[in-house]
């Protein structure tokens, strides 16, 4: 008997041993992650930079109709992350979620693949849809191609929010002094590193479409999807898994019941009476925040006695959380204001479909012979995007930090306001590009030819691309770091969800803008953004971008001085911590019995 403890008490130790030695996580993991959202980016954008030609000559569509598509589509598929952030930090956790949405991406691009290999599953093919009336796609054939849609979304929603936070499980390191540069630079290079996926995307993949056809430029996003799966599973075995917190979603809704029960009750005179607050054992968070002081009622203790079992928790939550739970939530909602400034410049990134019509109308030959796809235009922008990061963080940063004594250099602020800044810049350009393309079609005489090649080159389009580029890496990485910031780690896929939440939004306000543009200014049954680009008035639409634009960047400072000062998130990690090793004690000293002391030391 003391023979066999003994073996037992070897094997623990020898186990603990093997959990303190093998290290998980670094840059040894980064080629599995990044490869895992880079290639279903890659799979996805080929898809959708392009699709509107699809939509127009495949499934017979008017312009408006196609963009209006895609804009919900974008909607959808930036929707789905906000949930998929939830199922993962409260349920599944960030491994497993991601694994799932690859596995359904996968589902969905073979989906869309098969209805440019089955005939019937298009409407009859028509030679000149500009002129001719077409068939327009039966119901059938809709719902096949809104499902491939729908489950690339689905895929979609459950990998982007996941990934990025995944990898800063990887990276994070709190003990490290250098850990919030280190945080820095993996969001600037990860987004980097998966721009230039994008930027192969937006010209291998859709020059494909356009030379081999849509049965081989669809078939490639499947077997790049697969790949993203395979690559993914692959790196398994060297992941750190931060386990998700089965009371997050539960928690977040508890505090605005047990608020509203509570509604009637005064508030303790002084905010720092600790025995007013329930709050955990050792917790940091012993009193609320004076913000949003209304839901501090929800952690308020009314009778010890009646309140607070033996263990020291809630004897019911939903009329009593703690001081932890009530500060997740106000994170959540301080975070909203700012958060709301995105949609716009969301909207404004969205706008690719109508460019890309703009360009298949113009000269888009380069060094003689060489004619670049209309839609691998926006390659310039993802290139001004990786150029940017790498100047901005191993040039601009080092230089500014000197200055600022800020180890980001900038602050999440002012790279947000920046973005927005250069947001207004760049549909400006493009209205007055819009203008001078119409001008150079009209006197060519293509005012009622459509299809006539204009002989203004595409590259004047590179410079809105560009702008729009340089627009995105500071506000979107901006936005990234400061949700992320914000957030306790368990929260960190609802910090990286926030930014595609914003974007829904703004695919859902594009298609709201373009539908009431294409109604309210139609006239003889033309609008500004009619399908006939030289009758229409794209220089117009765009004005009203820019126009929305700089009402938005004057929303955002004001939303900015509203919340204040932006404070970091150690405070949440410290905690988290020592919850976790609180917990991590608990079930050895269940799991080990009597062992449990010799069993820790090991």
């Amino acid at each position: 008997m003391v023979a066999v403890e003994e073996m037992e008490l070897s094997s623990e130790q020898s186990t603990s041993t093997q959990l303190v030695t093998i290290k998980k996580g670094g840059l040894r993991t980064m080629p599995c992650i990044i490869a895992n959202e880079a290639l279903e980016r890659v799979a996805s954008i080929g898809l959708h930079a392009n699709m509107i030609l699809y939509l127009l000559y495949e499934y017979n569509m008017e312009a408006a109709t196609g963009a209006s598509i895609l804009f919900l589509w974008s909607a959808i598929s930036n929707f789905t992350p906000i949930f998929g952030a939830f199922l993962s930090d409260s349920h599944l956790g960030r491994f497993r979620t991601i694994a799932w949405g690859s596995i359904v991406s996968l589902l969905g691009t073979t989906m869309l693949w098969s209805t440019a290999i089955i005939p019937h599953a298009r409407p009859v093919h028509c030679n000149n849809p500009l002129k001719e009336k077409c068939v327009s796609a039966n119901t059938a054939q809709l719902m096949l191609l809104l499902a491939s849609f729908g489950l690339q979304s689905i895929g979609s929603g459950a990998i982007k929010p996941c990934s990025m936070a995944f990898g800063a499980d990887q990276m994070d390191k709190p003990d490290n002094p250098k850990n919030e540069r280190v945080l820095q630079s993996f969001f600037n290079w990860y987004y980097a590193s998966v721009g230039v996926f994008v930027m192969f995307s937006v010209t291998a993949i859709i020059y494909v479409q356009t030379q081999f056809g849509w049965v081989v430029g669809f078939g490639i996003p499947v077997g790049l999807m697969f790949l993203s799966a395979l690559l993914f599973f692959l790196g398994s075995s060297l992941y750190v898994k931060v386990p998700p917190n089965k009371n997050l979603s539960a928690g977040l809704v508890q505090v605005i019941a047990a608020a509203w029960k509570n509604r009637h009750l005064a508030l303790p005179v002084s905010p720092k009476n600790f025995d007013a607050w329930h709050c955990i054992k050792s917790s940091k968070f012993a009193t609320p925040t004076d913000n949003l002081r209304c839901l501090n009622k929800a952690c308020m203790i009314r009778s010890p006695k009646q309140d607070i079992a033996s263990d020291g928790l809630a004897n019911e939550p939903w009329s009593l959380c703690t001081v932890r739970q009530v500060q997740e939530l106000k994170a959540l909602i301080r975070i909203l204001p700012i958060w709301s400034t995105g949609i716009i410049i969301a909207m404004t990134t969205t706008q690719h479909s109508f460019a890309v019509l703009q360009a298949n109308a113009m000269d888009r030959h380069i060094l003689g012979k060489i004619q670049i796809p209309a839609a691998s235009l926006s390659t310039f922008g993802v290139l001004t995007l990786v150029i940017w990061v790498a100047i901005y963080d191993r040039i601009l940063v080092p230089l500014v930090a000197k200055y600022t004594k800020r180890p980001r250099g900038f602050t999440f602020k002012q790279r947000i306001g920046a973005g927005l800044v250069i947001s207004c810049l760049a549909t400006a350009v493009a209205a007055e590009v819009a203008r001078q393309r119409r001008k150079t079609a009209i006197e060519a005489g293509f005012l009622s030819n459509p299809g006539g090649i204009v002989s203004m080159s595409a590259m004047w389009l590179v410079l809105q691309y560009c702008l729009s580029g340089l627009s995105e890496a500071l506000n979107s990485i901006g936005q990234l770091e400061f949700y992320y910031s914000q957030f306790p780690k368990s929260m960190s896929s609802i910090a990286m969800a926030l930014l595609s939440f914003g974007g829904a939004f703004g695919s859902l306000l594009g298609s709201l803008v373009v539908n009431i543009v294409d109604d309210v200014t139609k006239k003889d049954g033309v609008s500004w953004v009619s399908k006939n680009l030289n009758k229409g008035h794209y220089d117009y639409y765009y004005w009203l971008l820019t126009v929305l634009n700089v009402v938005n960047f004057f929303y955002f400072i004001l939303c900015g001085w509203l919340y204040g000062p932006c404070e970091d998130k150690n405070n949440w990690d410290e905690e988290e911590e020592g919850m976790k090793e609180m917990e991590e004690m608990e079930e050895l000293s269940i799991k080990s019995g009597e062992y449990a002391v010799v069993y820790l030391s090991a």
